[in-house]
């Protein structure tokens, strides 16, 4: 789940360049250390990938391609559905930390917000539903639906009107209010190692983690589409496919605007 959340974070960012893999210096700090970015991890496997392809074919493959490749092999190895990944990407030369709230779609936003989100990156609300389908695995920190509740007389009371009761105190036996910040809860409580279609079966039931995707199932304009990937997991995984080739095509630099990295922490 990690490759497949560092990989969407890469390329909503600078575009899928890479940038995401870029390590801070004494004058910049990178998109990676960002808080928004602190639940993204798989920086090791990506070396480790990086370091077996240059000993046999150095120059050559970039980061970014080992970002989007890596991603979909983390997909089919949970159980997803395998898919051509278009290469030839270059890696981007710019990671700045500021560039990332400003590009990043937040949990707390509703249909609307997200499609604006979306839509700058060339994606349709339909890209936005299928995509999100990514939350059938990984897990997320408490306070990444922290806004579904408020606090009163010492207690969390759910405020989001699309949290059903029955979900909102399974949460809170997890996430109380004085929970400690290294606690996390699945993503999708049902299936959470399987990447599958009970995502949005959950969002049927009421059991969107975050506000962010039960808003899919609750907006009319959604709903739909929410109700054919629940019901026919092939649809979904055929959907997937295009989804993320234009997601992973986001932002692509040439060799006029990016470089083949011998190092994906650093700029040549």
């Amino acid at each position: 789940a990690k490759l497949l959340r560092l990989s969407f974070h890469d390329c909503f960012l600078e575009g899928c360049d890479a940038s995401i893999l870029i390590d801070s210096t004494a004058n910049r700090t990178a998109e990676k250390d960002d808080p928004a970015n602190a639940s993204v991890g798989g920086y090791d496997i990506i070396d480790a990938a990086k370091s077996m392809i240059e000993d046999v074919c150095p120059g050559v493959v970039s980061c970014a391609d080992i970002v989007a490749l890596a991603a979909r092999d983390a997909v089919v190895l949970m159980g997803g559905p395998k898919w051509a990944v278009p290469t030839g990407r270059f890696d981007g030369r710019v990671s700045n930390a500021s560039n990332v709230r400003f590009n990043l779609p937040d949990t707390t936003f509703n249909l609307t917000q997200l499609n604006s989100f979306f839509q700058a990156k060339g994606l349709t609300m339909s890209d936005i539903v299928i995509l999100s389908g990514s939350h059938t695995v990984g897990m997320a920190h408490c306070n990444a639906f922290g806004d579904r509740f408020i606090s009163e007389n010492g207690a969390l009371v759910p405020v989001d009107p699309t949290l059903t009761a029955n979900f909102a105190q399974t949460l809170l036996e997890t996430c109380p209010e004085a929970a400690l910040p290294n606690i996390t809860v699945p993503l999708d409580v049902t299936t959470p190692k399987q990447f599958d279609n009970v995502y949005f079966q959950n969002l049927e039931e009421g059991k969107g983690l975050m506000h962010s995707d039960e808003t899919l199932f609750a907006d009319h304009r959604t709903r739909n589409l929410v109700n054919i990937m629940a019901n026919d997991q092939d649809i979904f995984f055929e959907n997937w496919k295009i989804s993320m080739v234009k997601l992973s095509s986001v932002g692509v630099k040439t060799g006029e605007n990016g470089e083949i990295r011998e190092n994906c922490r650093r700029i040549n």
